[in-house]
């Protein structure tokens, strides 16, 4: 046998080798429940299992034909308000009946990590994000749409602000200033509801920590204006790239305007996104994207209420008992004492995104009333793939979630594994609707019940304030107990 025949096998055995060596370690984790049975008040959470290497299964996007449209639950119809956008993500209705949506993707950020693994890591998602359609410059650009016909389509499409943005997400208006939070900071213009673009430069408010990992932040307005929430994401999926990088991360901040002075919130939440104030009690919600890497079963994403100082667990603990033990660096004392459990589960890795409650004046239907609406963006990482869709999740009247996810909005997912779209974020219309944007498509979608009646309000909850009490010094009793003892008098 010639040296280089020698050569020539020896080179197809190692490719053998190796290619039967990649395909074992990225073949990944085949799902063994149902998206349903991970999802709800209950959800089966398994055993973790740990990966080296996550499970991959990437949809890629191809687009809708001419004519056609999401599968509209019943009695529900779809329709496209708007299309043609560059990857639009959030939006938000003005009190004029405007709607404003951001073009945008992620910025363009030096890898925080630093180290070897870091920059493969980085390369990897990459490609990733490169097949599922997320990737490319950012058109950092606030986009007007106008119904003024009442039609159901957009015809009125005006650039409204573009300077100073960097991969802008989180859109929020009042009292003639528009709040746009770019990647690392809130910023605030002049703006006349009406007008054709902001008047002014805008003003920064308040710093955050950059883009890097999950980059999107949303801002939501306290019903009575004096307060601004913003959820910012983590940089990792579990702080492998260690914690000082996560600082500013993986919470929820309060921005207060009347002391322009921000507090953290709420923490421990991995990518907090949907905010929204529940119409019974008045407390906010927000949607939270969970770790990766534990099988495709877990962790479910999920829905749940944030009470000022809440702590979720992130990166040490998910779902109130459950130690994650890939974590280096050390839990803080006591958390597994105060971290609480999300209130809903929305399913693994569905990429729960925007989030709405039911309104007064929706018109979506008895069978969607009292509840709240949820895009789920859709997984890069389980088999089956999951999410893909805009749900509905039911309260009952004391504005708790219960049941299981129903379908809004469905069909963006293809048999072939190819998707259409994605749904990304939710708003409502003027007119009742449910507005939809689709990311990859570049459409908004306009969903309603054209037989339903505007929604009634949701009654607000009230609760009867506790008896005023006395108070007293405890060691009285103590001491009236003792001498009684002492006298062998009965304690009462």
């Amino acid at each position: 046998m010639t040296f280089f025949r020698k050569i020539a096998i020896a080179l197809a055995v190692f490719l053998v080798v190796t290619g039967g060596g990649l395909w074992f370690v990225t073949r990944g984790d085949t799902a063994d429940l149902s998206v349903d049975e991970v999802a709800g008040k209950d959800p089966v959470l398994q055993e973790a299992d740990a990966q080296t290497f996550p499970t991959v299964q990437v949809a890629e996007p191809v687009g809708w034909a001419a004519g056609e449209a999401p599968t509209p639950a019943e009695g529900l119809e779809v329709a496209r308000f708007a299309e043609g956008l560059v990857h639009p993500r959030t939006l938000y209705t003005l009190p004029n009946g405007d709607v404003l949506v951001s073009l945008t993707r992620a910025p363009q950020v030096k890898n925080e990590g630093g180290g070897i693994m870091d920059a493969i890591k980085g390369w990897i998602a990459d490609s990733l994000l490169t097949k599922a359609g997320a990737t490319g410059l950012s058109p950092n650009q606030i986009v007007l749409l106008r119904d003024a016909d009442g039609n159901g389509t957009a015809e009125t499409r005006k650039v409204i602000a573009q300077d100073d943005l960097d991969s802008p997400s989180g859109l929020a208006w009042a009292d003639g200033t528009l709040y746009i939070a770019n990647h690392n900071a809130v910023l605030a213009f002049p703006y006349a509801l009406g007008a054709d673009a902001v008047s002014g430069k805008g003003t920064k408010i308040m710093d955050l920590a950059p883009g890097g990992g999950h980059w999107m932040r949303n801002l939501k307005l306290s019903p009575d204006g004096k307060q601004l929430y913003v959820a910012v994401g983590s940089v990792s999926n579990v702080g492998e790239s260690g914690m000082k990088v996560e600082e500013g991360r993986a919470l929820i901040w309060e921005y207060d305007f009347a002391s322009r002075r921000q507090r953290q919130f709420a923490a421990g939440l991995r990518n907090p996104n949907g905010l929204d104030f529940s119409p019974w009690s008045g407390e906010l919600w927000t949607t939270v994207n969970e770790r990766d890497m534990l099988g495709s079963d877990l962790v479910p994403d999920y829905l749940t209420n944030v009470p000022v100082g809440a702590q979720y667990g992130w990166p040490w603990v998910y779902f109130r008992t459950n130690r994650d033990r890939r974590v280096d660096a050390p839990m803080p004392r006591f958390l597994m004492e105060y971290v609480r459990k999300p209130e809903y589960a929305l399913g693994p890795h569905v990429a729960a995104l925007g989030m709405v409650f039911s309104q007064e004046g929706d018109r979506m239907g008895q069978a969607f009333a009292g509840g709240a609406f949820i895009a789920r963006h859709g997984s890069w990482n389980r088999k089956p793939p999951s999410g893909y869709d805009v749900v509905f999740v039911d309260f009952d009247d004391r504005g708790n979630p219960v049941g299981k996810p129903k379908p809004v909005l469905t069909g963006f997912l293809k048999d072939d594994g190819t998707t259409r779209g994605r749904p990304t974020w939710v708003t409502w219309g003027s007119d009742g609707s449910l507005l939809v944007s689709d990311d990859t498509a570049g459409i908004i979608w306009r969903v309603r019940s054209p037989s339903a009646a505007p929604a009634p309000a949701i009654a607000r909850l009230v609760g009867k304030p506790l008896p005023p009490q006395e108070l007293t010094d405890p060691r009285a009793k103590f001491e009236a107990d003792y001498l009684r003892q002492q006298a062998g008098q009965k304690v009462n």
